[in-house]
């Protein structure tokens, strides 16, 4: 999958018009938007090197809006993600003058997303962030038409069906949470301070099916099994900018959802909370190696790798406690990687016109750039050190470990060996055969390569020396949804 920018094929609109758009309007859409990323970045640091931890949350606009350690995280982490794909953008745009056609309703949808996710992760009440979820579904329907691999039109409605399936299941939740009040004779608010007030210590139908269904809804959104099935195809046919947004940006705001429901629901029905979410990572791990053996597709590959992290998230929040900070260290570092990865992935598609693993041969050689930093996301993917990602599960075994639960320590470990098995003889291959035919290295851009050495750069920070502040922000949310 190319760039975001690949809709021009879907609308067969010859590449000889190109030059002319250039030189008009199309030519300050994309460094505008590189623009945008920059200040919605510059804001999001700032508020985080000027904001002392003691100070949060801070409430604003009537309650609606909140700054506290998740929200400040996760701003900082989408909008970082952010500024990397603008420029991702730009670098494709400039390189291919064909694809400034919809240049300007592509560069809107992303800023709009990016806005819309913004939003929703700094909402202090879940219906309000609930939807925007669903907004910003709609966003990414929108960007996936642009597509050229398949039939983008249909993986946008299949997307949006199972989207809306998982957040209906969510919105069920609610109501159900909404009746065990009533029956009690509860006042309930949903938001996330206040909602806790409601909830009953006893065990309660009526609450247990609310939590229930709100994990399971959410969890959908995740990628974790049994509602997974949107997740691969949507990946592999959304452009390349589009699927980031998706895996990097979009999956934390379901993140922040999750993490604020454990966050009221703390101390109420744990053993429930427990039980769920291990059931739904030792699914969604087991999923994720059967798949990760037979597929012979990078992109798809990338995708059920991104299920097998969803699983372990799970069950590092099952755990709680010790694993908590390894599961934020995790969730946060897994944004990096995939940006690389899909990024990377997108580049190689450009260049040799498949997806398929068999079809390539040599990338190291051909490309040597982009081989190397698809080798280097493939190391971190699998959680080898210096990256964060092994740091963090590391940190989970840990805590699973210290939990008594043997059961689920085994299971990880099985199904991680498998899937890091699989995944080297299907991708270095690709990556290290000699090339079928002489062809001559493939160069890239310095704007090219900027955001990709950008998260490599991050993701070998977090896992060697984090700054004093990161290490506290990480620190407060793991604190927010039951660490230790």
């Amino acid at each position: 999958m190319t760039d975001i920018a690949d809709c021009n094929a879907s609308h067969a609109v010859p590449a000889v018009h190109a030059p002319g758009l250039r030189s008009g309007y199309g030519s300050w859409i994309s460094p505008a938007l590189v623009l945008a990323a920059l200040i919605f970045w510059l804001v999001s640091m700032a508020v985080l090197l000027t904001t002392p931890l003691a100070d949060l949350p801070k409430y604003f606009v009537s309650r609606y809006v909140v700054l506290d350690a998740t929200s400040l995280l996760f701003v900082v982490v989408i909008n970082t993600v952010f500024l990397g794909i603008s420029v991702y953008m730009l670098s494709r745009e400039r390189h291919s003058p064909e694809r400034t056609q919809d240049i300007r309703t592509r560069s809107a949808l992303t800023l709009l997303f990016m806005l819309v996710l913004n939003l929703g992760i700094l909402s202090n009440h879940l219906i309000v962030l609930w939807t925007l979820i669903e907004v910003s579904t709609l966003c990414a329907a929108l960007m996936m038409v642009c597509g050229n691999f398949g039939a983008p039109r249909g993986v946008a409605w299949r997307y949006m069906l199972y989207s809306s399936m998982t957040l209906a299941i969510t919105f069920l939740g609610f109501m159900c949470l909404t009746q065990s009040a009533t029956l009690r004779g509860v006042a309930i608010s949903f938001e996330i301070d206040q909602l806790g007030a409601a909830l009953t210590m006893s065990k309660d139908g009526w609450q247990r099916l609310g939590l229930a269904l709100m994990l399971f809804g959410l969890g959908g959104k995740l990628g974790l099994a049994p509602l997974y099935g949107w997740l691969p195809e949507t990946y592999e046919a959304s452009p390349t900018s589009t699927t980031v947004l998706l895996a990097s940006a979009q999956f934390n705001i379901s993140v922040v959802a999750v993490f604020r429901i454990l966050q009221v629901f703390q101390g109420v029905d744990a053993s429930f909370v427990t039980q769920e979410l291990l059931i739904m990572g030792y699914a969604s791990l087991i999923v994720a190696a059967i798949q990760i053996m037979s597929v012979r597709n990078y992109k798809r590959l990338i995708a059920y790798a991104c299920i097998s992290s969803s699983g372990v998230i799970a069950l590092g929040l099952s755990v709680g406690k010790v694993a908590a900070y390894g599961v934020v260290l995790y969730v946060v570092s897994n944004a990096f990687v995939k940006s690389l990865l899909f990024i990377t992935a997108g580049r190689m598609r450009s260049v040799y016109g498949t997806n398929e693993a068999t079809a390539l041969h040599g990338v190291i050689r051909v490309m040597p750039f982009a081989g190397l930093l698809f080798t280097v996301g493939i190391f971190a993917l699998l959680g080898f050190p210096p990256f964060a990602s092994f740091l963090a599960e590391m940190l989970i075994l840990s805590g699973i470990v210290q939990s008594g639960n043997l059961v689920a320590f085994t299971l990880m470990c099985v199904m991680l060996t498998i899937i890091f098995v699989a995944t080297g003889r299907t991708v270095f291959p690709m990556l290290w055969d000699a090339p079928t035919q002489a062809t001559q290295p493939v160069s890239e851009s310095l704007v090219t390569i900027v955001p990709k050495v950008g998260f490599v750069c991050i993701l070998i920070m977090l896992g060697t020396y984090t700054p004093e502040l990161i290490t506290q922000l990480l620190h407060a949310v793991a604190l927010s949804i039951g660490g230790s």
